[in-house]
């Protein structure tokens, strides 16, 4: 970015906020709806934030979507839920007021705006659990045609690319992608991918990117297409650089744009919505225990997430709370590292393939290590515990022919797309027999060995003896129905055979700026940084450094962005009972 001489210039609103995700913009949009006057700057050249990049579910207890398929649901029963898995972090303030408001947003912001949310079929993440349920607590965003966005199109943050197939998105229904993986196997199946392809290609060649949007980049596209009906302008690349203070309280910024500076008056205050710190180098040495062994990080978040809204609270006083520095410190999602052209490399996470039937994971040793079929987060989380006392925190993923033909495996596509060029690369590493896929990898060949046969004993049962793999609804949701007896477990087959190399990545930071329930931002000694809030992932998570259900991330970050926005323009206020508490 080239340096500006000539001076900022000047404009004056209710409302800054910084960051343009689901937090930020949901922030925006209410405050507007009750009378401010509001200004988003984002510095990224897109808006978007991380939710762009993100599934687009939201997790809300009792919403009104989820009522029609469990009617069994209550607050009561997700306060009791929650309690169990925040543990000692439990902050009874901050979830009581993200529980009574949630399901309240939602009918908001479908009443009122562009966003709409469609029903999942999500169990919770630990359904088994007290107050844990089977379906209902997940929504997600509604697909979205991108071009209501008219020429604001361009500046819509693109879908990770490698999780797209030549930058189409799919609808998160299986049906759809069904359709894609029998292709070559069912007429109907054919024609609806050929139907697909042609319109994806059509609007390739008029806007140079996938207009059908699904999961966050619609929920992004939505947010964004709400705002500019209001009348919010989004400044991109325009970088918050320093909080202005008046009178002891905030009120306003000065903004680094590409072509001119901005010193941004607001009466009302400042919003810090900048994404959290996955990308800031110092701060997640310190906090990531992987990277404190001297392990490896790739996260697939946007790389502008570099602890800018932290940084700016901190300098004038705002306090962020490391409370999760080991095992819970972020939303841990596990990742390959993807070769690209010209040396560039890609992050692919792994969302799907862990649940198939015939895919087991192991440790350099050789040997599985938890269930593959949990979360990403609880997955994650094992990885880190399992490679304690090790520099390097890996596993791989391994399977037949078979299963790779049928699923793919990682970045690599299932049948009949080629797998050559991913071999070469050095991506998925391939073996005649186990053995010789373990050496190939850099794994114990006796100890993979005697993992598969083991694992095998039970597998052709539908078994795992070991991890209990299959057995909660939600092991089940992402697995493969077909499979019978249990749709998570198969027996790993004949040669050759596959493995990919999985390190880990994360979907965002836990920890954040200390806030009361209506986000303020606090110092160390409890007392309000006036005129400055935090929302999304700059305000400290409410989870405890868990991962309770697919959306604990969006779903909080649009609730707490409804109830921050509604407190800064005045149309509540703040119970006396809703002080955060911290745990010592």
């Amino acid at each position: 970015m080239t340096q500006n001489t000539s001076a900022p210039r000047d404009i004056t609103c209710d409302l800054l906020v910084v960051g343009s995700g689901s937090g930020g913009l949901s922030t925006a949009i209410v405050a507007k709806k009750h009378g401010l006057d509001v200004v988003v700057v984002e510095k990224e050249p897109f808006f978007g934030g991380t939710t762009a990049y993100s599934g687009g579910v939201l997790w809300i207890p009792g919403n009104a979507h989820g009522r029609a398929n469990n009617a069994q649901d209550s607050r009561e029963a997700a306060m009791t839920y929650m309690r169990g898995q925040t543990g000692p972090f439990f902050d009874e303030a901050a979830v009581g007021a993200f529980l009574a408001h949630a399901p309240e947003m939602v009918e908001w912001f479908e009443r009122e705006t562009e966003v709409q949310f469609v029903p999942t079929m999500y169990p919770d993440y630990h359904p088994d659990a007290a107050g844990g349920v089977d379906i209902g607590r997940s929504i997600l965003a509604a697909p979205y045609n991108a071009r209501g966005l008219g020429a604001e199109i361009r500046r819509l943050r693109p879908p990770l690319s490698t999780i797209t197939f030549v930058g189409m998105m799919f609808n998160s229904s299986n049906a759809d992608l069904k359709h894609f993986f029998n292709a070559t196997k069912s007429i109907a199946s054919a024609a609806y991918v050929a139907r697909r392809l042609a319109s994806h290609f059509k609007d390739l060649l008029l806007y140079r990117r996938g207009v059908q949007v699904t999961s966050g980049n619609a929920l992004a596209a939505r947010l964004a297409k709400s705002c500019f009906d209001l009348g919010i302008p989004i400044h991109t690349e325009a970088a918050a650089r320093e909080l202005l203070l008046r009178g002891g309280k905030v009120a306003g910024a000065l903004v680094r744009g590409k072509t001119h500076d901005m010193r941004i008056a607001a009466r009302r205050g400042v919003v810090l919505a900048c994404g959290g710190y996955p990308h800031d180098v110092e701060r997640i040495a310190k906090t990531y225990p992987h990277l404190r062994r001297g392990g490896e990080h790739l996260s697939p978040v946007p790389t502008g997430n570099t602890g800018d809204g932290l940084k700016l609270a901190e300098r004038i006083g705002g306090k962020v709370d490391i409370r999760f520095p080991g095992e819970g410190a972020a939303a841990w999602m596990p990742v390959s590292r993807v070769p690209l052209r010209n040396g560039r490399f890609g992050v692919f996470p792994h969302l799907l393939d862990r649940y198939k039937p015939g895919i087991i994971g192991v440790l350099k040793n050789g040997r599985r290590f938890t269930n593959e079929s949990n979360s990403y987060h609880d997955v994650g989380a094992a990885m880190i515990e399992a490679c304690r006392g090790q520099r390097e925190t890996a596993m791989w993923l391994v399977c037949d022919q078979a299963t790779i033909g049928k699923y793919g495996l990682g970045y690599a596509k299932p049948a009949p797309m080629p797998l050559g060029g991913l071999i070469r690369k050095g991506y998925l590493f391939k073996g005649r027999t186990l053995a010789e896929l373990a050496r190939a990898a850099g794994i114990d060949a006796d100890a993979l060995e005697a993992t598969v046969r083991a694992y095998n004993v039970g597998a052709a049962q539908g078994v795992d003896a070991q991890f209990g793999r299959g057995t909660t609804s939600f092991n089940r949701y992402l697995a493969d129905p077909d499979n019978r007896p249990n749709p998570c477990v198969a027996p790993i087959g004949q040669g050759p055979y596959y493995a990919v190399k999985v390190v880990m990545g994360d979907l965002g930071t836990f920890d954040g700026l200390r806030t009361d329930a209506v986000g303020q931002v606090l110092r160390d000694d409890g007392s309000v940084v006036a005129g400055l809030y935090a929302v999304g992932n700059d305000r400290a998570s409410i989870m405890g450094g868990n991962y309770p259900g697919a959306g604990i991330t969006l779903g909080p970050n649009m609730t707490f962005g409804y109830i921050t926005g509604r407190f800064i323009a005045g149309a509540v206020e703040k119970p006396a009972t809703q002080e955060v508490r911290h745990a010592a």
